[in-house]
């Protein structure tokens, strides 16, 4: 065993897809695949039940599951331990994320930062994508995790990821609430739908706009939310339907909703970014935060 097949696992057992979890790991589908088979004949037992719609771990899947969750954990809190005695940084740092962006576990990430440079004093702010972008035009912010690009410009930036978005329905709607649904809804059945969505300043909205008006839908936002766990419980609630990034679908708390794929359309993707106007400061906290990042990603 593995960390990379740690990683694998746990990515797998969260997305319960597979393309998903190769998404979220930044492998192949069939890189993913291979490490968990190889995992899988190493231990002897399989790890997950596959079917066409779902995966779920088996008990001894479950059961491995704590304890990669340790492996990684230790090898993080080694490689933090080493930083810290070796390079002391001071100052401060100042973060903007919107929240629940799904490439990036910015908690996480700010826990690991303070662990490997304790004296840096922290300061997060939580808004919408356009607002941090503002923020760090302004001055305001030194880096920021925001959706969607086209409001960035020419500021420095590096793409996380990317995925589709997909309409959220409760499943008494009448879209879903036949024998016979359709897995992806035409856009022109939209029209004059209630909607729950984000306020403006959200990377999605501005997607959602664009896309609706591209295709003349007409639609009425009937509430407006700046959470995603408020937006999920409306739905749920059957005040209206919502179109949301996969990885917001996919929560505990939307189990219960219906979940329908979208006409491709060109720009329709939810993209994810980390931007800073400190790229080149090598010794500024910011760089320090970077470096963290692109240590996450590589595992």
């Amino acid at each position: 065993m593995d960390l990379r097949q740690m990683e694998y696992l746990l990515a797998v057992a969260e997305e319960r897809h597979f393309t998903r979890a190769a998404e979220v790991a930044g492998i192949s589908q069939s890189g993913l695949s291979s490490a968990i088979r190889s995992l899988e004949t190493e231990l002897g037992t399989a790890l997950f039940d596959r079917t066409t719609r779902r995966v779920e771990l088996t008990e001894a899947g479950a059961a491995l599951v704590p304890y990669a969750r340790t492996m990684l954990a230790q090898a993080a809190g080694a490689r933090d331990a080493v930083v810290k005695a070796s390079r002391e940084v001071t100052g401060s740092l100042r973060i903007g994320a919107e929240q629940c962006l799904g490439f990036v576990d910015v908690s996480a990430l700010l826990e690991r930062f303070h662990r490997r440079h304790p004296r840096v004093e922290t300061h997060f702010t939580q808004a919408g994508s356009q607002d941090l972008v503002a923020m760090i035009r302004a001055g305001d912010l030194d880096v920021a995790f925001v959706a969607a690009t086209r409001h960035l410009g020419a500021l420095p930036h590096e793409t996380l990821g990317e995925e589709d978005l997909v309409l959220l329905a409760p499943p008494e709607h009448r879209l879903v609430a036949g024998p016979a649904v359709a897995p992806e809804v035409a856009w022109s059945l939209l029209e004059s739908e209630d909607f729950i969505d984000f306020t403006p300043s959200w990377g999605v909205r501005s997607l959602n706009d664009e896309a609706l008006a591209a295709h003349g839908v007409h639609r009425r936002i009937r509430c407006t939310v700046n959470d995603v766990h408020t937006l999920i419980d409306l739905v749920n609630r059957g005040l209206g339907i919502a179109i949301v990034p996969r990885h917001v679908a996919n929560k505990p708390e939307a189990t219960r909703l219906r979940i329908l794929a979208l006409p491709e359309t060109p720009g329709l993707r939810w993209q994810v970014s980390v931007v800073s106007s400190a790229w080149d400061k090598v010794e500024a906290p910011s760089t320090r935060l970077l470096e963290l990042l692109a240590d996450v990603a590589r595992g």
